[in-house]
């Protein structure tokens, strides 16, 4: 690993800063990292972990510390909120390992970040500025300089625009509107003791209903549960959180079946997120600038995927680097055009998937037979494009758009390395 010792700049200490800032330390550089809130870490509650994500950590260096955190599934499992059918099943077991490589684990939020942030603190090359808002972006051929709210001036090689959803590096090179679902989600964790027995299963579990659905599963060794509702809601709703209303969010599930009612009665306090996504875009890098996670493809959360979409863009941009010899413009134009299309396919699956998931009616009756009598074998088929990413091939659509060779020591196998 060359010893580069140049500043790249991130403006966003989430997740996605985090991993990119520990993809950057590995490929040789120094990274300054700059958050908007007076701590650095994460809000929320539980998110799923595909096998990409693990792919992801391990190319990151702490595949350990996450998978002492996370808790793995036995399986993922919908049922139909209004009677009770199983829609859909998939085992999780040692036959996904094998086909994938890696595991399926939910975890919390704030325990990934941890981890990312456990790994980027020993490297001793990440420099973290809390409460520090980037105001204005400036660049040359050479570098990028940021100024803050304060007036202080950072210099860098480039610039990382992981700063979220409400993207200020976003808004300066592209502006675009967010796309307001109208989709409101409650979010909280519940403790064990407090949680049905009949529904502790080691299962992401989701309910689907007219409008809504519910979701649950362990967290923190079963020590936990998360409990996740989702409703369309009946007012014009702005993008952003609040606190939670329990009078509001069971006005929604009237007509749910008692057993997946009940979840909504547990939490003592909920927090509420009005959600956004924002139209694809084909470019999301200007210059020595460039996006990464929510700040370059904001998603719905139907695809449970926006962590770790986030994850795949830092270790894709660190291999980027490394393919094209350090050469920055040409690296961020090989990561973005190998990041498109994949996380634009997730933002438009999403879409739909909250249509399947909220189908009333015929298309309810529809969704309900989708996969009546699928074997696991045909759902691994069926999601092979999304858990099938890896470090080996994180770069092949890249490659091929720009019509360039597959780099020295980077194979295009399709096959995991290990199994963990």
């Amino acid at each position: 690993m060359a010893a580069h010792k140049h500043s790249v700049l991130i403006a966003g200490g989430g997740i996605g800063g985090i991993a990119a800032a520990l993809a950057l330390v590995r490929q040789g550089y120094r990274v300054q990292v700059f958050e908007q809130a007076p701590e650095i870490g994460e809000i929320g509650a539980g998110i799923q972990l595909g096998p990409n994500a693990f792919h992801a950590f391990d190319a990151l260096g702490v595949g350990e510390k996450m998978r002492s955190r996370a808790v793995y599934t036995d399986f993922m499992v919908m049922h139909d909120a209004l009677d009770g059918y199983q829609v859909g099943k998939i085992p999780t077991d040692e036959k996904f390992r094998q086909r994938f490589g890696n595991p399926y684990a939910v975890i919390h939020r704030a325990d990934v970040h941890l981890s990312l942030l456990e790994g980027a603190q020993e490297t001793g090359e990440v420099e973290i500025f809390t409460s520090t808002r980037i105001d204005r972006i400036e660049q040359s051929d050479a570098g990028v300089s940021v100024f803050d709210q304060n007036g202080r001036r950072f210099d860098g090689v480039a610039l990382i625009g992981a700063d979220g959803v409400k993207s200020a590096v976003r808004q300066q090179y592209v502006g675009d509107p967010a796309r307001v679902t109208g989709h409101v989600v409650y979010r909280a964790v519940v403790d064990k003791h407090e949680f049905p027995d009949e529904l502790k299963w080691n299962a992401a579990s989701i309910w689907v209903g007219p409008n809504c659905h519910l979701v649950h599963y362990p967290l923190r060794g079963g020590e936990q549960y998360n409990v996740v509702v989702t409703f369309h809601s009946r007012q014009q709703e702005q993008w952003g959180v609040t606190e939670g209303s329990k009078e509001e969010v069971q006005s929604y599930f009237r007509d749910i079946l008692p057993k997946a009612r009940q979840l909504i009665h547990l939490p003592k306090s909920w927090k509420r997120w009005a959600t956004a996504d924002r139209e694809p875009i084909g470019q999301w890098t200007f210059g020595r600038v460039t996006l990464l996670g929510d700040a370059a493809h904001p998603t719905t959360q139907y695809m449970a995927q926006g962590a770790c979409m986030a994850l795949e863009d830092a270790v894709t941009l660190g291999q980027a680097l490394q393919a094209s010899g350090h050469d920055w413009q040409r690296a961020l134009n090989l990561y973005q055009h190998s990041r498109i299309a994949r996380t634009a396919r997730i933002v438009l699956s999403g879409r739909e998937m909250g249509r399947v998931y909220h189908a009333k009616g015929v298309e309810r009756l529809v969704r309900n037979d989708l996969w009546r009598g699928r074997t696991p074998e045909r759902f691994y088929d069926a999601v092979q494009w999304l858990y099938g990413w890896n470090v080996s091939n994180c770069l092949d659509a890249g490659l091929r758009e720009l019509g360039l060779p597959q780099p020295e020591g980077m194979s295009a196998a399709r096959e995991p390395a290990a199994v963990h």
